[in-house]
């Protein structure tokens, strides 16, 4: 389907799905084969990326690769990932692309995903993975964590409860999940109790001078697992559902939306294309994306 038809399809699904009571919705599917569950499919393991998608960059791409690598074909839920867009977002408003042409691009960064996840090593116990892994775009109206979840375990997408969901997110996500100002009237970490009974973090170190060394975020972690959050409401055996993994930087430096979005106002081809992957890069030059501030 070309772009443009795509983006005037997801503003219709979008229009349906604001206007709907619905809290969550799938809206697409790669490959379109894979877009709904036969009723007597198995759960599924559900890997969620949750983001503003705008651009969708390499740093997302592999977060959800490692993601997946991780997975071991011996586990009895099949794997699928879902790239989910909040339409009202806690911090972030809707500049400089309208969530359609966000969903667009991730339909395009899905194809990208599929296609290098099945092109990795030849490990004969990923074959199955392989074949039977989807990569879904989805929206939820709920901006925090706690609630997208219990949206996406309710739609009856995945089939019935309960889903268990790896939530895939850097550590400065980790760091604003437990900041009790998102969590009022009370503000204390009590709501995420049903996050942590069902669902999993997989959490990524971040680089840079703002969320300092690999330790001091290791000790992020450590606190809560030692029941320094308590006070708050946290629980010490959260931590034992947060796993922290290895990132990579790329070679030209941090990768972030924004640093994508400066670079495609400063018309710097070659480093839009290092820090995206290849059909999103193409897609932002031919659609003339980001151009405004």
């Amino acid at each position: 389907m070309a772009r443009a038809s795509l983006v005037q399809t997801f503003r219709n699904a979008l229009d349906n799905f604001l206007a709907s009571k619905e809290s969550f919705a799938l809206l697409k599917s790669i490959p379109s084969t894979l877009e709904r569950l036969s009723p007597s499919s198995q759960s599924p393991l559900v890997y969620v990326l949750d983001s503003s998608f705008n651009p969708p960059t390499l740093a997302h791409a592999r977060i959800a690769l490692s993601a997946l690598s991780s997975y071991h074909a011996s586990q009895p839920k099949p794997p699928r990932l879902l790239l989910l867009l909040a339409v009202q977002n806690a911090d972030k408003g809707v500049k400089p692309e309208p969530f359609e042409k966000r969903l667009a691009l991730m339909t395009t960064f899905a194809e990208d995903l599929h296609e290098s996840f099945s092109s990795q090593d030849s490990d004969p116990s990923k074959a199955r993975v392989k074949a039977d892994l989807a990569i879904d775009v989805g929206v939820t109206k709920h901006p925090y964590f706690t609630d997208k979840a219990a949206a996406i375990s309710s739609s009856g997408a995945y089939g019935a409860p309960p889903i268990e969901q790896v939530h895939l997110v850097g550590f400065d996500t980790l760091i604003r999940l437990f900041n009790t100002k998102y969590y009022p009237p009370e503000h204390t970490l009590d709501s995420l109790g049903d996050l942590f009974k069902n669902h999993r973090l997989r959490v990524t170190y971040r680089t840079g001078s703002d969320w300092g060394e690999r330790a001091e975020q290791y000790a992020y972690l450590q606190d809560i697992k030692d029941g320094k959050r308590e006070s708050e409401g946290g629980k010490a055996e959260w931590a034992e559902k947060i796993e922290m993994v290895e990132g990579r930087q790329a070679s030209g430096g941090i990768i972030s939306s924004t640093r994508i979005r400066e670079a495609v106002q400063s018309h710097d081809e070659e480093l839009v294309r290092q820090l995206c992957t290849s059909r999103v890069a193409q897609a932002i030059f031919e659609d003339g994306l980001y151009q405004d501030t």
